[in-house]
């Protein structure tokens, strides 16, 4: 049995990833009702404005979903409070030492999954009492660990060290991802910049045309010499602080007007390597029966080959 699926109830192993602003109910239910989980961000840290995302959900879907408590961003103990009493049974953390919120979030029956970029940061949260792990390749899009290292290398470099079940975030965006990450040990994927440009995304339709016509180059890391480092979208600003090396303290200042009004040098617009290989803007429920349908075939295929020694 797939661990993920015992601890989430989701139909499919496969999670919407937690993105400011825009994982809200009307992209994360559209996740939960074609059977997958529905993640809701609290990263923007309007905490009255995700509250009512959260309670929006339940009428929305009668399936189950995520919240996403990233250490870092908390302004205080309310959001954490709120989730803690809301009857939602899983929550990803991620951008600090999840042991902070173990203890209340276990006291509640929740499980508790925790987002890693480093074998060494796997293995801390494992000693701390989480129930799995977010592994976040260098492929992804968004906040990233400065010292990249492929999705490939970490699933298995974890798998080694730790048995929890493992969700791989990173270049995923169909069946043939899926079916690569569960070959080195991972038991769920997480799509972030697929789920982005899909139809029920509520962002502007320049971001999700950005995406679906980058090339395989058409993403930057930014800021490794600093904090954020972030992978984005290639574009005349981020191009240029990408060979200055550092990203001005105002960037994400205008982010929603990226987000929401089109204006793609406003901010960066965040995203993974794998817009390389989006060439469509799809419904969500296409994106998810395409990749499981995909992921079997490989599967079955596979199979085949062993038992036939190739």
């Amino acid at each position: 049995m797939n661990r993920f699926l015992e601890h989430t109830g989701a139909r499919y192993p496969i999670i919407q990833a937690p993105m400011g602003w825009i994982a809200r109910s009307q992209l994360a239910s559209a996740v939960c009702n074609a059977g997958g989980l529905g993640i809701i961000e609290t990263s923007s840290r309007e905490t009255e404005n995700c509250i009512t995302e959260i309670k929006k959900m339940k009428e929305m879907t009668d399936q189950p979903f995520g919240i996403n408590l990233p250490l870092l961003f908390l302004k205080d103990q309310n959001m954490i409070n709120f989730v803690a009493e809301s009857g939602v049974k899983f929550v990803t953390t991620s951008a600090g030492n999840p042991q902070k919120l173990i203890e209340i979030l276990k006291a509640h029956d929740i499980i508790v999954y925790h987002a890693v970029p480093t074998v060494k940061a796997a293995i801390k949260a494992v000693e701390a009492g989480v129930d799995g792990l977010v592994v976040e390749g260098a492929e992804g899009g968004g906040f990233k660990n400065p010292e990249e290292v492929s999705l490939q290398v970490l699933l298995q470099a974890i798998r080694d060290k730790v048995d929890v079940p493992m969700v791989a975030a990173g270049g995923t965006v169909d069946g043939r991802g899926m079916a690569a990450a569960f070959s080195m040990g991972a038991e769920a994927i997480q799509m972030g910049t697929r789920f982005v440009s899909s139809k029920e995304s509520p962002v502007h339709g320049n971001y999700k045309n950005a995406i679906i016509e980058a090339e395989d180059t058409g993403t930057v890391v930014l800021n490794k010499k600093a904090t954020p480092c972030i992978r984005a979208l290639k574009t005349n600003r981020t191009q240029e602080i990408y060979e200055e090396g550092y990203m001005p303290k105002d960037m994400f200042a205008r982010i929603q007007d990226l987000y929401f009004k089109g204006e793609m040098e406003a901010s960066a617009g965040l995203a993974g390597q794998s817009a390389a290989l989006i060439t469509e803007e799809k419904s969500v429920a296409d994106i998810i029966e395409e990749t499981v349908t995909g992921f079997r075939q490989i599967c079955s295929r596979m199979g085949s080959m062993a038992e036939s020694g190739f």
